[in-house]
């Protein structure tokens, strides 16, 4: 009996108390503050209420104030009007499952389907679904931690008991207002009827939240929606870290501006360059392609090398991995046609066996006609291995974060193609097998895209 009560023990601190000590403690997985120092967020549990919701809906516009409703499914299939004025007043709809119930006491898929099922009357109301989510007291299980709902779990910084009516308008008031700063998610209710809270309680929230947005607006102050300050968030974060890339990569391209003269880098196209290149002997140990080509020692091949600059550019403007991956793919395959003609004319090349880059991917680069190989082992292998890394933590819109995400953890390759493959797939007069994206890739991943256009980096000499 004790060892069961043990296992149960452990059981219910894997599956519940730790991944909460984590969200609420920590934030991890989850949006609770925001920055800036004039916007705040107001964000309504429980509702929508037939009696409170419309006289709160009266008085955020009173004010022209914004907020987010986390609604309860239930209530929302039960008044539907209201939850139509909600959206039509610019306010964010977000779930609180369908009853108001602990997520310790469901079981993952029962959340799931809690999840869908609210989503769904939004939808019907609405017509437009909802991403965000606000579990019931803030309690999350070890499925919804793993993004079991699919949403992005919303929970405050601040929270004030208006749920009991005993706290009275006038003690709220002074407790809400010591809260009331940039960046702040401030939690109330609007709606009295779920477990433990007065249903008269929404009654004082309304006199103090009424005090709080005069004095909000003789500040200053807005109160914005969550998703908004998300989004302001997160560019604030990209502002922080960019001195310091602009720093880092400054360094970086002026060492890289040396390698290039040093070892008398080509470029493909000048006025747009994408692909850097040089001609030389190959010294590692004999390599045998896919084809039957054979790489010898000695044999003359282009190494191959990405313009950091020109990565750094579009890794900084793109708005999402997946733009970032088809501009980049499009300023891959837009070199490649040059680099087969140069091949063709240039009589200095006519020994040339193949192309060689060294990259931080294990697959995807066979869409463009290159061979994936292992990196011997060394020296070369150890310092490539530590400059990919940077380099793609500075890139990468990820960070650091994607050299160790999932079941593939990255590390450089070597990237090779025969010269008959080159001509053969991108000469002029000839169609090249490989189209640039238009939406997204059909055969790679999303991550294996964007890891493929992060595939060349200046190398030295194997």
């Amino acid at each position: 009996m004790q060892t069961l009560l043990l296992w149960l023990f452990y059981l219910s601190s894997f599956y519940a108390f730790i991944p909460g000590i984590l969200t609420r403690i920590f934030g991890f997985r989850v949006f609770r503050r925001g920055s800036g120092t004039n916007e705040f967020a107001l964000t309504f549990d429980d509702g929508p209420d037939p009696l409170y919701t419309p006289r709160l809906l009266d008085l955020l516009k009173r004010y022209d104030m914004k907020a987010t409703f986390f609604v309860v499914g239930s209530h929302a299939e039960k008044h539907p009007e209201v939850v139509r004025r909600i959206h039509r007043e610019g306010h964010l709809i977000g779930i609180h499952n369908y009853v108001h119930k602990s997520n310790w006491l469901m079981r993952p898929v029962t959340v799931r389907k809690q999840v869908k099922r609210t989503d769904d009357i939004i939808y019907e109301i609405t017509g437009e679904r909802s991403t965000y989510y606000r579990p019931p007291w803030g309690i999350v299980n070890l499925f919804d931690f793993a993004k079991n709902t699919g949403c992005r779990i919303i929970l405050w910084s601040s929270m004030f008991s208006d749920w009991r009516s005993k706290i009275g308008a006038d003690r709220l008031t002074e407790r809400i207002l010591a809260k009331l700063r940039g960046g702040e998610v401030m939690l109330l209710h609007d709606c009295g009827t779920t477990m433990g809270a007065n249903p008269d309680a929404p009654e004082q929230m309304l006199i103090a939240l009424e005090r709080v947005l005069e004095v909000a607006q003789q500040k200053g102050m807005r109160s914005i929606r969550v998703d908004e300050m998300m989004a302001k968030e997160s560019k604030s974060k990209v502002k922080k870290v960019s001195l310091l890339k602009r720093m880092l990569v400054s360094v970086w391209l002026l060492w890289e501006k040396g390698f290039h003269a040093l070892f008398s880098l080509e470029t493909v196209t000048p006025d747009d360059p994408m692909l850097h290149f040089r001609k030389r002997a190959y010294t590692g140990k004999p390599v045998v392609m896919e084809d039957g080509t054979r790489l010898e020692k000695g044999d003359q091949i282009l190494e191959l090398h990405f313009d950091n600059r020109k990565l750094y550019q579009i890794g900084s403007r793109s708005r999402s991995e997946m733009q970032l991956a088809i501009q980049m793919i499009r300023a891959v395959q837009k070199d490649l046609p040059a680099l087969a003609n140069m091949v063709l004319e240039r009589p200095d090349f006519k020994e040339v066996r193949g192309l060689y880059g060294v990259s931080m991917i294990s697959r995807g680069p066979e869409q463009f006609g290159f061979h994936v190989l292992d990196l011997p082992s060394g020296l070369f292998a150890s310092s490539t291995r530590l400059y990919l890394k940077l380099l793609l933590s500075v890139i990468h819109p990820k960070g650091q974060a994607r050299l160790k995400e999932g079941s593939q953890v990255m590390e450089p390759k070597m990237l090779m193609m025969p010269v008959e493959v080159l001509i053969e797939r991108y000469a002029e007069k000839r169609t090249p097998s490989v189209k640039p994206p238009t939406e997204e890739p059909h055969e790679l991943t999303q991550e294996q895209v964007v890891d493929l256009t992060m595939a060349g980096a200046t190398a030295s000499r194997m």
